[in-house]
């Protein structure tokens, strides 16, 4: 969620909103293979506080997806699982990779202010070095000898 308070009573894909009946006619399957695909761990919808399944707009998108990968794939309901979890997964990796790539947005105009403030921190008295004029006079430079040790 983005911090916001969001109104309880505003409807979204999430709210839980559909008994099992509503959602078997909505989603065009029988109330009973609801049932299974909850106990499989395929869709979970909400419980009531008396045990009543709720089924959310997204549960009957995924209601469906599950029908039409196990009818007119052929994919049996392990593989369907496995594919959800997969879907799942990919999901919160593109969520985790959009918060680390505002993170990194957020910290280079970080770095930009603070380069820009150091830069504007420079004395202005100081004169610009100014390299001398290249000669080609070679300059030898011998060391002096060592005396021995007087005794």
């Amino acid at each position: 969620m983005d911090g916001r308070r969001r109104n309880p009573y505003q409807l979204t894909d999430e709210s839980p909103v559909y008994v099992i009946s509503i959602a078997a006619q909505l989603s065009g399957l029988h109330p009973q293979t609801l049932r299974q695909y909850d106990r499989l761990g395929l869709v979970s919808p909400d419980r009531t506080a008396g045990r009543g399944r709720r089924y959310s707009a997204r549960d009957i998108e995924l209601l469906r997806t599950v029908q039409q990968l196990s009818q007119d794939e052929g994919i049996n309901l392990a593989g369907i699982k496995r594919i959800i979890e997969l879907e799942n997964q990919v999901a919160a990796l593109q969520q985790r990779v959009a918060e680390l790539s505002a993170a990194v947005d957020g910290a280079a105009v970080a770095m930009q202010q603070r380069e820009a403030q150091v830069h504007a921190s420079y004395r202005r008295d100081l004169v610009p070095y100014q390299d001398a004029q290249q000669t080609s006079a070679l300059v030898v430079w011998r060391p002096k000898q060592k005396r021995p040790p007087t005794e």
